[in-house]
């Protein structure tokens, strides 16, 4: 029987593993850390964000802010419907949140380790640990795999190690071209007085630019201890990552915290003054935000929290929408977004045949997952491209 490799114990080797065809083929997966699937383990905060309910694949490529293009023929073979689907043939119902995202409805990401764990027994995958490939010869037809546990021949590799630079090195190795390596999907270090004191004070829908790269997202947004995060602030990370990394992490943004423009704005903070002049500013509910980040706003506008509202100056309110509207922050660094690590960055996509996802350079050689250079915005779309992916490369070896 032919031997296949998969080198790499995550969720593009595992789902692969789990669509092969066992009586054409032995099937070993190395993984060089003690426990398989670890990403799977921590993902949406270890409930498994399997996936995302976005069902055209042309709409689903718009969130992979490099790969998109190559992946539209992989998504039109095996899509989130699909996975949903396979999922369900094995018992493990899904559950589809509000905002879309997917999760096993037992809410643990164990359901999703434990589906593929017994699909590998299944197939009698031997699956060993705490193995780590230090190199890969090409021999005639074949593929030494060399490792700290001994000497593996395979007649297939499946490569599937996820994104570390020692992984990336050892396929630059065996001539792949490499993209370099940028972090994706983080959050923003700023200091500023307005975001004193406010970490969990979050908004609906912000509008976040950067104006130096002339590019701006909108979505929800959350003040962290180290400054901004969310999903607007994720984003604009992931579609400006490579950019980002060149300006070395420094940079202005403008947050408009109401995405409401300054003159629409204006009419309602009028309209407000005419009906209520009365009241005090800082008892006014005039915008969608919270008491304590209001208060704060009139606070750096230098406005008198007792002020009745019929006798805030024309510039008293202009300062406040401004800082409401058009506040700009430095951006001083950026922090990992919870565990989940993703980066821009990896093996070139041009050397990749997206039909079965084999190497044009090495034959009977396939890729996958987060070592190529795709990455997508958060939300169950890296886990998505991987699954996705894997099958792609189970059908094609099924075939052959």
């Amino acid at each position: 029987m032919k031997q296949i490799i998969i080198i790499g114990g995550g969720a593009a080797g595992f789902f692969c593993a789990s669509n092969l065809d066992e009586k054409k083929y032995t099937i070993t997966i190395l993984e060089q850390n003690s426990d398989v699937l670890q990403k799977v383990k921590i993902s949406g905060g270890g409930r498994c964000n399997v996936t995302h309910a976005c069902f055209d694949p042309r709409e689903l490529v718009q969130f992979y802010p490099r790969g998109n293009k190559e992946l539209l023929s992989v998504f039109s073979k095996f899509q989130p419907g699909d996975t949903m689907e396979w999922f369900d043939q094995r018992n493990v119902p899904l559950k589809i949140e509000n905002d879309n995202r997917t999760f096993p409805e037992s809410n643990s990401s164990q359901t999703i380790i434990n589906t593929f764990l017994n699909e590998a027994q299944k197939k009698k995958v031997s699956v060993k640990t705490k193995c780590t490939v230090k190199e890969i010869e090409k021999q005639d037809e074949k593929y030494l795999v060399k490792t700290n546990s001994g000497d593996f021949e395979a007649d297939y590799i499946v490569y599937t190690t996820g994104s570390s630079p020692k992984s990336l090195k050892m396929v630059e190795n065996l001539g792949h071209k490499i993209i370099d390596l940028v972090p994706s999907l983080f959050t923003f270090n700023i200091k500023d007085e307005l975001l004193k004191d406010l970490p969990g004070t979050s908004f609906e829908n912000a509008g976040i630019s950067i104006p130096t790269l002339k590019t701006e997202e909108s979505g929800p947004l959350l003040i962290t201890h180290w400054g901004l995060s969310g999903p607007a602030v994720l984003k604009i990370s992931a579609w400006e990552a490579i950019s980002l990394a060149k300006l070395k992490y420094n940079f202005e943004i403008e947050v408009n915290f109401i995405s409401i423009e300054m003159d629409e704005a204006e009419e309602i903070f009028h309209h407000f003054k005419q009906s209520n002049p009365k009241k005090t500013i800082g008892q006014s509910k005039i915008f969608d935000i919270t008491n304590r980040f209001w208060q704060k706003i009139l606070d750096i506008s230098k406005v008198d929290l007792n002020k009745q509202v019929a006798n805030i100056s024309g510039k008293e309110m202009q300062k406040i929408l401004e800082n409401l509207c058009k506040k700009k922050f430095q951006v001083t660094g950026k922090s990992t977004f919870k565990d989940e690590f993703v980066t821009a960055g990896g093996v070139d996509l041009k050397e990749i045949n997206f039909k079965n996802m084999s190497s044009k350079l090495l034959p009977n050689f396939y890729i996958a997952g987060e070592v190529l250079n795709i990455d997508a915005v958060t939300g169950g779309f890296n886990f998505q491209a991987c699954w996705s992916e894997g099958w792609l490369i189970a059908q094609d070896l099924n075939n052959l």
